[in-house]
C-alpha cells in the first residue's frame, strides 16, 4: 500500500469525480483509476460505486474515509517532525480547504510582492475552528486562514490570538440549470419568501458541525417556510460544487468558488434576495503567545498593509 493511494482516495471523495480528482492529483485519469483499484484490491473491498454519476462512496468507502484521512495526517506529522518546515525556511499555514483553492494563491503572491520571498507549507484542515487554533498554540502552524461570519461567533481570548480581516466572500445559493428546469413553479418559488415551494427541494448541505453548516442552520431558522430535503452532506465545498454541477441539488457555495461556473452558465444563482446571501470575512489568525522571527513578523505587517488597501 502506498500513501499516494490514500491521497488519491481522499481527493476522489472530496470531488466525486474521477476526472477532476485525476487533474488535482496531476495524473492521467486511467492511471488515477488504476491506483484507486489497487487500493481497493489491497483492502479487499470496493470503495467507490462506479454505477453512479457523480461517483459515490460505498459503505466500505464511507467507513474507510476517516481512516485514510487520519493516516495521511499522521504520516504528515511524522514527516514534518523529521524534517520541520521551519528548518526548511517554509512558513506554515493551516487553512480551510476552500480558501486554499480560491483565496490563498493570489493573496500569497501579493503578500510576497509586499514583504519578502518565502516558501509555504500547509497542514491538513482539521475540520473545526477549535482544532485548527490548537495547531497555533501547539506550534504546529504559524498562521490560520479561515472564514468568519457574525452568526458564527468565535469565542477567543484576545490575549492569546490576534486576527486580521484580509478579504471578503459571499455564500450564495446556486443550482444547475437542469435542476431548475424540472418545474417552473418550483423554480419560481425556490427562495421566494412570499410563497412556499410545492415540493421540498433537493438540498446539498454541510452537516451541523462545520462552519458553513452552523451559519446556514441559523439562516434557515429565520425562514422556516423554506422546505428542503437533504440528499447529500459534506463539509468540503469543492465536493459539493461537483454535485451541484451534476444537478444533484441546491447548494450554498462560496461565490469565489463558483464565479466562473456562473459566468459560463453552468450554475445559476437561485435568488437575488440579500436575505439568502451570507457575507463572509476572510481572517488570518496568529498566536500572540508564540515568539515570532523576523520573517513571520514581516508577513503579518505586510498582510495588515494589504488589508488596509483593500
Amino acid at each position: 500500500m502506498e500513501i499516494k493511494w490514500l491521497e488519491d482516495f481522499v481527493t476522489l471523495a472530496e470531488t466525486s469525480s474521477f476526472s477532476r480528482a485525476a487533474e488535482i492529483r496531476n495524473v492521467t485519469q486511467p492511471a488515477f483509476s488504476r491506483r484507486i483499484k489497487q487500493l481497493e484490491t489491497w483492502l479487499g473491498a470496493p470503495l467507490i460505486s462506479r454505477a453512479t454519476m457523480p461517483a459515490e462512496l460505498t459503505q466500505a468507502g464511507l467507513n474507510f474515509l476517516p481512516v485514510a484521512q487520519e493516516t495521511i495526517r499522521t504520516f504528515s506529522v511524522v514527516r514534518e517532525s523529521l524534517c520541520p518546515p521551519v528548518e526548511q525556511g517554509l512558513v506554515r499555514f493551516a487553512a480551510l480547504h476552500t480558501l486554499t483553492i480560491t483565496f490563498f494563491p493570489q493573496w500569497i503572491q501579493e503578500l510576497q510582492d509586499n514583504s519578502c520571498k518565502f516558501g509555504t507549507s500547509f497542514i491538513a484542515d482539521r475540520g473545526g475552528i477549535e482544532a485548527n487554533l490548537t495547531a497555533l498554540t501547539d506550534r504546529e502552524t504559524d498562521f490560520f486562514l479561515t472564514y468568519a461570519h457574525r452568526d458564527v461567533p468565535f469565542h477567543l481570548d484576545r490575549n492569546m490570538f490576534s486576527s486580521l480581516t484580509i478579504g471578503t466572500d459571499r455564500l450564495i445559493p446556486v443550482a444547475a440549470p437542469q435542476l431548475l428546469a424540472e418545474g417552473a413553479r418550483q423554480a419560481k418559488a425556490i427562495l421566494d419568501r412570499s410563497d412556499i415551494a410545492p415540493l421540498a427541494l433537493p438540498y446539498l448541505g454541510y452537516g451541523h458541525s462545520s462552519f458553513f453548516g452552523v451559519a446556514l442552520d441559523r439562516l434557515f431558522l429565520k425562514q422556516p417556510s423554506f422546505r428542503r430535503k437533504t440528499v447529500h452532506e459534506s463539509p468540503i465545498s469543492a465536493s459539493l460544487r461537483e454535485l451541484t454541477l451534476a444537478g444533484a441539488g441546491l447548494c450554498w457555495l462560496p461565490e469565489s468558488l463558483v464565479r466562473q461556473d456562473i459566468a459560463q452558465g453552468d450554475l445559476i444563482m437561485c435568488s437575488t434576495d440579500p436575505f439568502w446571501t451570507l457575507d463572509l470575512e476572510i481572517r488570518l489568525y496568529r498566536s500572540s503567545k508564540i515568539p515570532r522571527n523576523g520573517v513571520l513578523e514581516s508577513i503579518w505587517q505586510a498582510a495588515q498593509k494589504l488589508a488596509e488597501k483593500s
